[in-house]
């Protein structure tokens, strides 16, 4: 029964995500920013005429290893590069600043409490879970803004996805320190491991492609050998190292990036996560929203919870790439970019809850700040890029005078 029910909560969903993101399209909002409200509208907080479900779980996780593959794909590998330090610093300090402002937020609220006791620990878990950006919403937004390519757009990706991998060292070490039995170490060697690895089997793969691509080009089975290959280092990434199943999807999209078809691998990937899995992964955000059993003191810590998650990343961000150089501009967009939460702050929550170092009332507040911050985030990069471009005509058509002018005098 639970097989034919999914049938047609899918149905719903991809309706209501389209009809919901054409709205939002109208109203010059990203599509995705329709697609998170359908399913915060038909999931159980609202009008609960679909609910969350084994089966659209798995869709929506392969959604996001598809977004994040094609992100991989559509990725410059020489910006990457160049961006790498950057990324690398801006995704550590994007890591430390919201740790130690969950930590200081819970602390204030319920009090301050002994290095190593119980409530440190909690206050500390806190904070944990907003280390980590959702980088799948970001990744779309730019797409859909046609800014995922420039090198602000890489930037940001590759920080979020180096955000990822330090937040789930941050997570392991965290409850190693309560858990003796843990071994915060072998996270470090892993995630090595992995890299290392990913090198190695990458430059293999990479050359076997490049030979089918030769003797096969823009043929059906490049792009389908390719999502073998994203999927396989989704698998390995998690199944052998312990990193987000996400992470290994983008590097399978890096390695296959410099292929000639790599735009073609692109197309044909985009078109089955348009389709089906994309819709499903942002609706399935609104669908894990429920607020019964919300008291007045817990929805005061929830709003200072979303605020405190929100600004401690785009001062982290932001400020790291103005010190770098970037512009205020820039920097914004780096840090609004980043402030994204989804699917791996509910792995962290989850994570909590089953090691006991969470309360299960606060699994609402973590819900709250994905919500507030996968909608909020698009509508905030939209403007920030529009502002820009506004700019950069204003400049060009206040420069356009004195060239002529100068033209004439010449």
């Amino acid at each position: 029964m639970d097989r034919i029910v999914f049938f047609r909560d899918l149905a719903l969903i991809i309706v209501s995500a389209k009809l919901f993101g054409l709205v939002a399209a109208k109203l010059k909002a990203p599509q995705v920013v329709g697609e998170i409200i359908a399913g915060l509208v038909m999931g159980p907080s609202i009008l609960g005429f679909v609910k969350q479900s084994d089966y659209m779980s798995l869709l929506a996780e392969i959604g996001v290893i598809m977004i994040m593959f094609s992100a991989g794909l559509e990725t410059n590998l020489k910006e990457l590069v160049k961006t790498g330090p950057k990324a690398f610093m801006i995704a550590l300090i994007g890591v430390f600043v919201p740790l130690g402002g969950g930590t200081l937020l819970y602390s204030c609220f319920y009090g301050f409490e002994a290095v190593g006791s119980d409530g440190f620990y909690r206050a500390l878990f806190i904070g944990t879970i907003l280390t980590a950006t959702s980088v799948g919403i970001t990744v779309q937004t730019l797409k859909e803004l046609g800014h995922l390519k420039e090198h602000v757009g890489t930037l940001i990706t590759s920080a979020a996805i180096i955000d990822d991998v330090i937040g789930i060292i941050v997570l392991t070490f965290v409850i190693g320190f309560k858990n003796p039995e843990s071994k915060p170490s072998t996270v470090v060697i892993h995630t090595l491991l992995f890299f290392v690895s990913s090198i190695c089997v990458g430059l293999l793969m990479y050359y076997i492609f490049k030979y089918i691509d030769k003797h096969h080009p823009h043929q059906r089975r490049v792009p389908i050998l390719g999502l073998a290959l994203c999927m396989f280092f989704a698998f390995a990434a998690e199944e052998f190292f312990g990193i987000a199943d996400i992470t290994g999807a983008y590097v399978a999209g890096l390695i296959l990036c410099n292929l000639n078809d790599s735009d073609y691998i692109a197309r044909k990937i985009d078109i089955n996560s348009y389709m089906i899995f994309g819709p499903v992964f942002f609706a399935s955000i609104g669908l894990k929203t429920e607020f019964k059993g919300f008291t007045s003191s817990l929805l005061i810590f929830s709003l200072c919870f979303v605020a405190v998650g929100l600004v401690t990343k785009v001062i982290g961000c932001g400020l790291t790439a103005k010190i770098m150089g970037y512009n205020w501009n820039e920097s914004l967009k780096v840090g609004v970019g980043m402030m994204t939460r989804g699917e791996v702050a509910l792995i962290v929550a989850q994570k909590g809850l089953s090691e006991g170092m969470l309360d299960a009332k606060y699994f609402a507040c973590v819900i709250l700040l994905i919500i507030v911050s996968s909608i909020s985030t698009p509508i905030v990069l939209k403007l920030l890029y529009r502002k820009s471009h506004g700019n950069k005509r204003t400049d060009d058509e206040g420069q356009q005078p004195v060239h002529e002018q100068s033209s004439v005098q010449t």
